[in-house]
């Protein structure tokens, strides 16, 4: 156990989008300490501007690491430097928050969860969804629909400006399936509770901004060892529609469950990061018909009070690492499902490559 007199000396490595919010919870958290930012750019010089000019700057991760000796390491980077930035981090005796996809590889993912068991330190992957009141409302209620479940989502994200740059140097390592797919392939996987048998997939280049051979528009398609269906679809680029980008809706045999976010899911709201996360509505459709054949219930509306913004949902994420430090949780699980989500994403992956069915079993 984390002797918790003492706060978490943590090193932010990544300081984009993502860095910048994980680096305004531990500014704000009592229990973490920041010791350093990292980056290649200036994006520390101006995070460090908004958390007050406080913390250390540093380029390069090694002299970081030596220069700080910090417990824990966030990594908030590109995908292509996933692997070796949490293997050093382990290296050196720090447990770990990663910013998901895991790494840019199965075979990746799986080093970076083997050598976190070797050095018995723990590993949280940045699921972000998983700690939202109302996804986790969501997962839950999907469990008295029946079996099997057909779960349809997809999140497109219109883009420009310095978010298409962000999408295009995202695509020089991931594909939108896999890179976003994950967050929802986790979430069928848990509301399933099922083995993935195959994967389909489709994928076109809409752009000749990004390397030939890949995609930035891409549909999956999975089947459950118990017959539930999941479908997922993602695409970004400043082509891209914003007409029902927004769609997360389970069906089963005894009724529905969809979020219905008509703020989040309006127009112009696809490239914000903060109507990525958010709910506003559960609506419950009741099969059930009664002796006139008509429907015996009306449809439930669940609007939970705790509607959590993005940073609070990030805020809520380290309390989880810092918890799983300090208590000793076993995150075993935890990282098994990080890299079974991110195995099912790059089969679908291989699927768009080759046109083909690809089995999982």
């Amino acid at each position: 156990m984390q002797n918790q007199k003492k706060p978490l000396r943590i090193l932010v490595v990544g300081c984009g989008n993502m860095g910048s919010s994980h680096a305004m919870a531990y500014h704000t958290i009592d229990g973490f300490e920041i010791c350093g930012l990292v980056s290649k750019g200036k994006s520390n010089e101006k995070l460090n501007a908004r958390l007050g000019n406080k913390y250390e700057l540093f380029s390069d991760m090694d002299e970081a690491i030596k220069g700080t000796r910090p417990d824990a390491v966030c990594i908030s980077t590109y995908p292509d430097t996933h692997e070796s930035f949490a293997m050093k981090a382990f290296e050196n005796g720090c447990h770990v928050f990663i910013e998901k996809p895991l790494a840019d590889s199965v075979e990746g993912a799986e080093r970076i969860a083997a050598a976190a068991k070797k050095a018995n330190k723990k590993l949280v992957v940045g699921y972000i969804l998983r700690h939202h009141p109302s996804w986790k409302r969501f997962v839950e209620l999907t469990g008295e629909l029946g079996k099997p479940l057909v779960m349809r989502m997809n999140l497109n994200q219109q883009s420009d400006g310095d978010m298409w740059t962000l999408h295009r140097n995202l695509m020089n390592s991931l594909s939108p399936i896999v890179d976003c797919g994950v967050h929802y392939i986790d979430v069928m996987c848990q509301m399933t509770r099922s083995k993935p048998t195959q994967v389909y997939a489709i994928g076109a280049r809409l752009t000749e901004e990004i390397p030939a051979g890949n995609y930035n528009y891409g549909q999956l398609q999975i089947r459950f060892e118990d017959g539930s269906v999941g479908w997922y679809e993602a695409g970004w680029g400043p082509m891209i529609s914003e007409t029902a980008f927004f769609v997360k809706d389970v069906i089963g045999p005894k009724g529905s469950v969809s979020i219905v976010a008509k703020e989040a899911g309006g127009s112009g709201k696809s490239s914000s990061i903060e109507s990525h996360t958010k709910t506003e509505s559960l609506r419950f459709h009741h099969a059930d018909l009664g002796e006139n054949g008509k429907f015996a219930k009306e449809d439930t509306w669940i609007n939970l009070e705790d509607e959590p913004d993005h940073q609070e949902l990030c805020n809520r994420e380290q309390r989880y690492f810092l918890k799983s430090i300090i208590e000793d949780i076993d995150l075993s699980a935890h990282a098994e499902d990080a890299v079974n989500s991110l195995r099912i994403a790059f089969a679908c992956d291989e699927s768009v490559r080759t046109g083909k069915v690809v089995s999982l079993l």
